[in-house]
């Protein structure tokens, strides 16, 4: 049996008990198949009563963001209602995809305009939905010369105003909240649009508990370190609402990752892979083995992740750049296709073999950069800063092509990573004064701002590695109050422990290195035997 027929097995079975769950607890929805289980939608239109059940259902696979499914429902509508003037909103909402993306293809953006003049056409009859048309249009219109935030925020405000003008309408708060969500500011730490759209979502909850939207929804509202806790509960049951759909299985993993519950990541992941794959959405499937892998090496099931890790070439050859697909659009698969054999080097602390990625270059800098992260940390890691630097420069330049396109977000994130690597260069080259002021500079900005949606976290926390240069240099008080926070920030996280306890003993305090040597034990349960040389020595501990 190959390695991709194994994780789909293991994926179709708990695909199967998540089903079966499903089905005891919750009544699905007209519309699909007996056994698709996509949760409970209703979203009132003027359309014909016969396509009522069509496009509740094209609705709730627009909530998962499944979208080829969801445009297909709606073209199902549209050839028993021609005159479905919503129908067309719906194609628009699902070719503008995923919220949270920043890369909208020139075909999206074209088929969702087209969509948008469809709705136009029909002369939607009530008022309600031509202000869903209406706002629905900002996110498109002017696309060439506006800039894409400019046009969120306008949809947003937009979105406020149909939510209030028709307050009978529970599908118009859950998409401003959702809307509220996409505009978040990942600088804000107050996370005052994510509190408003949690506190939106769970007044719905009470009332819709097998609405996917909502339980999906407030798993974004609290992904964050800060609010993870409170998201738990959604998490939880959003797979059991629509475990038919791949982004249900996998977006509960957000929040798993959050509180560093590995091995409920792993299993969410395992079947969302295989879901995926299924549906053939490459992007999507390497998104749930990214979190899948970052899972399995927080517990040291190396060989797990390994053969994740043999298996992502052959996935990674079938991304399909066109198309509206699922929730994990092109960029989020070969941003996976970078980072697991990244991740792969660097958690297992095998710098030579970071030092030798073998880059492959995509459309996205961003995703590009995170090869030639690992590979300039892991020469530098190994004694070769003059080769780090190479990589350096190359960081530079996909810094400065991000500049110009004007994503903030992702230039800021490639300088992060473009410091690391110059202060790990400059400690190699004995200005370990120099490096320790880089190296807390750099921590300091990876904690301003958050992590995207497309990573479980970054490649190497900046404070952990912060934490292991102080370890290094033989500061090992210094080291223990890094590692501390970052284990606080990214709970559970091997090297965060690993480093705390080593440094907590290495500072003469054997109480506290023995607690985070018994931690990291029980974090790594399940991991490879005779395993990582780090867990030997937490055994060694334990037992003195």
């Amino acid at each position: 049996m190959t390695i991709r027929m194994r994780i789909l097995a293991l994926g179709i079975c708990g695909l199967a008990v998540a089903s079966r769950g499903a089905i005891a607890q919750h009544e699905q929805h007209g519309g699909g198949t007996p056994e698709e289980k996509l949760g409970t939608v209703h979203f009132v239109t003027s359309c014909d009563a016969s396509v009522e059940k069509d496009f509740d259902r094209a609705v709730a696979l627009l909530h998962s963001f499944w979208f080829s499914e969801a445009i297909e429902g709606f073209e199902t509508v549209l050839q028993k209602d021609a005159g479905c003037a919503m129908a067309h909103w719906g194609i628009a909402m699902s070719w503008w995809s995923n919220p949270f993306a920043a890369y909208r293809s020139a075909q999206a953006l074209k088929q969702g305009s087209v969509a948008i003049e469809g709705a136009k056409g029909a002369s939607a009859p009530t008022e309600r939905e031509r202000d869903y048309i209406a706002a629905v249009e900002l996110l498109y219109k002017d696309a060439g010369t506006v800039d894409q935030r400019t046009r969120t925020l306008a949809y947003e405000k937009a979105m406020e105003n149909l939510a209030a003008k028709h307050a009978g309408d529970p599908e118009a708060r859950i998409f401003y909240a959702l809307a509220l969500d996409q505009t978040a500011l990942p600088t804000d730490k107050t996370y005052q649009n994510q509190l408003k759209a949690a506190a939106i979502l769970e007044k719905e909850f009470q009332s819709q508990p097998n609405h996917p939207g909502i339980t999906h929804y407030i798993i974004h509202s609290y992904d964050a370190p800060a609010l993870a806790p409170r998201a738990l509960d959604a998490a939880r049951r959003y797979a059991e609402i629509a475990p038919a759909a791949p982004h249900a299985l996998h977006m509960p993993s957000h929040t798993f990752t959050r509180l560093g519950y590995w091995q409920e990541s792993i299993e969410s992941n395992i079947a969302s892979a295989a879901a995926a794959q299924k549906d053939g959405a490459a992007a999507e499937e390497l998104h749930a083995l990214d979190y899948q892998v970052y899972a399995y090496l927080q517990t040291a099931q190396d060989q797990a992740a390994k053969k994740v890790l043999d298996a992502v070439p052959s996935i990674a050859s079938h991304i399909q750049m066109s198309g509206a697909g699922v929730a994990a659009p092109p960029p989020a698969g070969f941003f996976a296709v970078a980072a697991i054999p990244a991740r792969f080097a660097i958690e297992r602390n095998a710098w030579a073999d970071a030092a030798a990625l073998v880059p492959r270059e995509s459309r996205f800098p961003w995703a590009d950069a995170v090869t030639y992260f690992a590979r300039g940390l892991g020469a530098a890691r190994s004694g070769n800063p003059a080769a780090a630097m190479k990589d350096v420069e190359k960081l530079t330049d996909l810094r400065a092509a991000l500049e110009q396109a004007k994503d903030a977000y992702w230039s800021e994130q490639v300088d992060i990573q473009r410091r690391v690597a110059l202060a790990w260069i400059s400690f190699a080259e004995g200005r370990r004064d120099e490096a320790l002021v880089m190296m807390r500079e750099a921590a300091d900005m990876e904690d301003a701002t958050e992590k995207s949606a497309v990573t479980p976290g970054p490649v190497k926390p900046a404070r952990e590695l912060l934490g292991e240069m102080l370890l290094e240099a033989g500061q090992p008080e210094d080291a223990l109050t890094e590692f501390e926070l970052t284990v606080t920030k990214e709970p559970n996280r091997f090297r965060g422990v690993y480093g705390a306890a080593r440094a907590a003993a290495l500072a003469g305090d054997p109480a506290k290195a023995a607690t985070y040597y018994a931690k990291l034990l029980e974090i790594c349960e399940r991991a490879d035997q005779p395993g990582r040389p780090e867990l030997e020595e937490a055994r060694k501990a334990e037992g003195s």
